[in-house]
């Protein structure tokens, strides 16, 4: 059932915005990613993300500051993974999206980020099956 929940396509973004859930934030210039979860609206949260740009206050702002990388609309850089109700399924969720874009070195989250076997096993089976089919 998890593999199964966790393998699931995401959401279109434009139907989902009024919604709450797991998110992910791409840099527009290098493509890093940031994954998040909000219990309000993912528009709000964005709109909390671009604040945090002009004060410096989140990782995903650090980022691009240091960087000197720009930020985009909300439609060209948040991409809506799931959506859901907070709760305990939402914090597994976004854990497994920051271990997987962690497993392909490729995010902005704290690098402390745990790493469940569960997780492992399942980032290295579906890595191998999308290696497979190309």
């Amino acid at each position: 059932m998890i593999k199964r929940l966790l393998s699931l396509k995401p959401h279109p973004i434009q139907e989902q915005f009024d919604s709450s859930g797991v998110y992910q934030l791409s840099c527009p210039d290098c493509h890093m990613k940031y994954v998040g979860q909000t219990g309000g609206s993912f528009q709000v949260r964005f709109s909390e993300h671009l604040w945090d740009y002009k004060y410096n206050k989140s990782k995903f702002a650090q980022h691009l500051l240091d960087n000197k990388h720009s930020i985009s609309p909300t439609e060209d850089i948040m991409k809506v993974l799931y959506k859901m109700n907070r709760g305990k399924l939402m914090d597994t969720m976004e854990r497994y999206y920051i271990y997987r874009e962690t497993y392909m070195n490729n995010q902005i989250n704290d690098k402390n980020t745990a790493k469940p076997v569960i997780f492992e096993t399942l980032v290295h089976e579906n890595t191998s099956r999308a290696r497979t089919t190309e």
